[in-house]
């Protein structure tokens, strides 16, 4: 009897083993498939990260859903799903959450800043705004017939900082525009002289991209005053981004839920590391998590 115990034991171990080794195999940092949701408004920014990642490690798939902050941070609970990367991390409900559906502890990781640019149609004289311009606009308070234009009336990153950073608790105006996406807006404002969209800045930052380009041949990046010089504007590249000077900044955030050392670790680990950072700063955002060295510069026409 003893014996028949011992051996029941035994072979439990070895059956735990065995698909403790199996899941291992499904992925790791050089093969497999995992699928994570991200933020819609900083898709050009994990796009270039996963394209980096993938020619580094051929036989690696990893999928992207693009959603609205909203719905990213319901795959808190959905087992399928590895990574999030929106502009928050996770709070105490919301990890007990993970760890009751998935069994899983999460991790997270604030990688790099963002910011929310203001773009205009390619006609208009007048692309200076106060911030309190932007609060009256998108309330629908402003004495100009301008419409505000984002990527949805509700749910998304970019609406959620405007109602929390911007209106501090008040509500939208009836003259706000939702568009379908990011792309959306650009196109909106393209064909509307009087529209003022918001998108994040990874859309419209990189002059390198052929598509931003594209985009930039059809709208204008607004400025906004200043956050420590009254009646300077300023736009939102790196440098004022990470002093906090441009006044519309968030964070990009990824929470990791993985209950062993495969493709999802393996990612959030790059999107820390120099490679990593150095992608995002190649994006036009902002990184975190290596050293952001300013140098003194003259130019000289010729």
């Amino acid at each position: 009897m003893n014996r028949l115990v011992c051996w029941i034991v035994i072979s439990n171990v070895l059956v735990a083993c065995n698909d403790d080794v199996g899941l291992r195999k499904k992925d790791s940092f050089n093969s497999g498939t995992i699928h994570i949701s991200a933020d819609e408004s900083f898709k050009p920014a994990i796009d270039a990260q996963v394209a980096v990642y993938e020619a580094s490690f051929p036989e690696t798939n990893i999928i992207v859903h693009y959603k609205t902050e909203a719905e990213c941070l319901r795959d808190f609970i959905v087992d399928s799903i590895r990574m999030i990367i929106t502009t928050r991390g996770f709070n105490e409900g919301e990890r007990q959450a993970m760890i009751d559906s998935g069994g899983v502890g999460p991790t997270a990781a604030t990688v790099a800043k963002d910011a929310i640019a203001v773009i205009v149609h390619p006609q208009r004289t007048d692309s200076f705004f106060t911030l309190q311009q932007i609060k009256d606009l998108v309330s629908g308070k402003g004495k100009e017939n301008l419409i505000p234009v984002f990527d949805g009336l509700r749910a998304t990153s970019t609406v959620r900082f405007m109602l929390d950073s911007v209106l501090r608790g008040g509500k939208l105006g009836a003259n706000v525009v939702a568009a379908e996406s990011s792309k959306g807006v650009i196109d909106y404002v393209a064909q509307t002289p009087n529209a003022i969209g918001f998108v994040g800045v990874s859309w419209v930052g990189n002059r390198d991209d052929t598509a931003q380009l594209s985009f930039l041949k059809k709208i204008k990046i607004a400025r906004l005053e200043s956050t420590d010089s009254a009646g300077a504007y300023v736009l939102p590249v790196q440098y004022l981004i990470y002093t906090d000077t441009y006044p519309m900044v968030r964070h990009l955030v990824y929470v990791l839920k993985e209950n062993h050392l495969g493709l999802g670790t393996a990612f959030g680990n790059f999107l820390q590391s120099e490679r990593g950072q150095l992608v995002f700063r190649r994006s036009y955002l902002q990184p975190l998590l290596r050293p952001f060295y300013i140098r003194q510069a003259e130019l000289r026409e010729e």
